[in-house]
């Protein structure tokens, strides 16, 4: 496993050791004594997800307040999306920042996002699956959603995509308006 840490410092990309022969391949999505070795975490997931979508759908911005709050380990299964994560932590230096990376069940990288972070995704292919590993239960009454496209955050999404989004989706709310980390 080969950790890459990004231009905001808590998020990481994880890269898998694949190996390949005339099979197939085979890897280790998630190791826990390899992952604490690697990135210096301590983490207890409680609930893995699995979404499908198809081309276009954006989900996102998404995450739960304290206490329900909750660290994400993102892998794309199938397909190809861009995730995003966007520091909504108002005591950090990377404070309104985001950072987005094309996963894909060909390059088979992760992306961690820790507590604190907002997340969401942007389907590239014709259809997409995504398995998240979270540190915290759903928990609807913490669930909150920013605007995937506020001009505030300056995200860098892929053009040519006109995104199909839910009504959650639709309704999130400005970046400047929203209820934050402390």
């Amino acid at each position: 496993m080969r950790v890459t840490a990004t231009d905001i410092p808590d998020i990481l990309v994880i890269e898998p050791t694949v190996f390949n022969d005339e099979r197939g391949f085979f890897l280790e999505s998630f190791n826990q004594s390899e992952w604490e070795e690697k990135t210096g975490l301590k983490t207890g997931f409680v609930q893995d997800n699995h979404s499908r979508s198809t081309r276009g759908v954006l989900r996102g911005l998404h995450y739960q307040l304290p206490p329900a709050a909750q660290a994400k380990l993102v892998r794309c299964v199938a397909g190809e999306i861009f995730d995003v994560a966007v520091d909504i932590r108002q005591s950090s230096k990377t404070f309104g920042q985001s950072y987005g990376c094309l996963l894909s069940a060909e390059n088979k990288k992760q992306l961690w996002i820790p507590e604190g972070f907002a997340h969401g995704f942007l389907v590239l292919s014709e259809s997409a699956e995504i398995l998240y590993k979270t540190t915290a239960y759903y928990a609807p009454e913490s669930d909150r959603s920013i605007l995937w496209n506020d001009p505030e955050l300056k995200i860098d999404w892929p053009a040519g995509i006109n995104p199909v989004l839910s009504t959650k989706d639709q309704s999130g709310r400005l970046f400047c308006q929203a209820d934050l980390f402390k």
